[in-house]
């Protein structure tokens, strides 16, 4: 007889229960999760606050942010294009786009400075990149300097484009000063010259300071690495890591909301969801952790902005 503390097998044609957790799939007959505000919406909300004091800074989708302040604009690790979507489509992993594109990075003709915190697509594309230099002909991209030649022949661009930086190492470009932090995707991988191929960015601009991690996941010493400095707002990852996704992995949701609170970070806002199907998270786990420990928080729409003020 079956023990009766033992759960009853479950019949392998009854569905197995979804993590509650785990956000549900999109059907493909609903439509995409629509920007808070998009395309001329979205570039009217930029420039009307171009005089305001302090910096805002609106979410773009998956890991790009642009940061407004004192009439400047850094547009970190943009991803404004369906580019990873046409690439898979027939592949066996496809990336199924779940929120409509923001702007149209043509349109972004006022960023003085972008960045690329390594060589995933989605955080140097150059469906995104291509576009954006040709409309901004001063532009600066910052990366990390153990990737310059990579880009340079991604972006068919000249080698000397790019704005190398190494961990522990700051540049300072377009009135921002950048601060190489490591990260680890799912290593802390360097190239033979000991150069971190994914990296940080801690940015400081007047009297703030913000963090953009990149992809990372945590390891040991990036404490120490970040909370020397008062950072106003970390743009942290949610969506985890999960093998089975067959893709390298980030933070999740608790993980993002106790390095925010380990590093005294003023707020944590969440990204690198709601973009693919298969690459996703539900940022209500998030929220109710930072409550749960006293984190700050803010989650954005697509398309939506905080604004900070000293």
């Amino acid at each position: 007889p079956r023990n009766p503390e033992t759960p009853k097998p479950r019949n392998p044609e009854t569905p197995k229960p979804r993590n509650p957790e785990t956000p549900k799939p999109r059907n493909p007959e609903t439509p995409m999760i629509k920007p808070f505000q998009k395309d001329d919406a979205f570039l009217a909300d930029v420039r009307a606050c171009k005089d305001r004091a302090g910096f805002r800074a609106w979410w773009v989708g998956q890991s790009g942010f642009l940061v407004q302040w004192d009439g400047r604009h850094l547009l970190f690790d943009p991803y404004l294009s369906d580019s990873l979507t046409k690439k898979y489509a027939t592949t066996d992993k496809p990336h199924v786009r779940m929120t409509e594109q923001v702007v149209d990075p043509a349109a972004l003709d006022f960023i003085d400075v972008t960045t690329s915190t390594h060589n995933h697509t989605d955080h140097l594309d150059g469906d995104t990149l291509s576009p954006l230099r040709a409309a901004n002909p001063d532009l600066k991209l910052v990366m990390p300097e153990a990737n310059r030649a990579f880009a340079a022949n991604r972006l068919q661009c000249e080698e000397s484009w790019p704005v190398g930086l190494t961990a522990g190492e700051f540049v300072d470009v377009a009135g921002f000063t950048f601060h190489g932090i490591p990260a680890a995707h799912n290593e802390l991988e360097t190239d033979d010259a000991g150069r971190h191929k994914f990296m940080g960015y801690v940015v400081q601009f007047g009297p703030y300071s913000v963090y953009h991690s990149g992809d990372t996941l945590w390891f040991d010493g990036m404490v120490n690495w970040l909370k020397k400095w008062e950072v106003d707002i970390a743009f942290l990852p949610i969506n985890g890591n999960k093998p089975e996704r067959r893709v390298a992995g980030n933070l999740n949701c608790e993980e993002a909301a106790q390095l925010g609170k380990e590093i005294g970070a003023g707020c944590v806002i969440p990204c690198h969801y709601e973009m693919f199907e298969f690459n996703t998270a539900s940022p209500g786990v998030f929220v109710n952790t930072c409550e749960r420990i006293g984190q700050e928080c803010r989650v954005l729409e697509a398309g939506e902005k905080i604004e900070v003020v000293k």
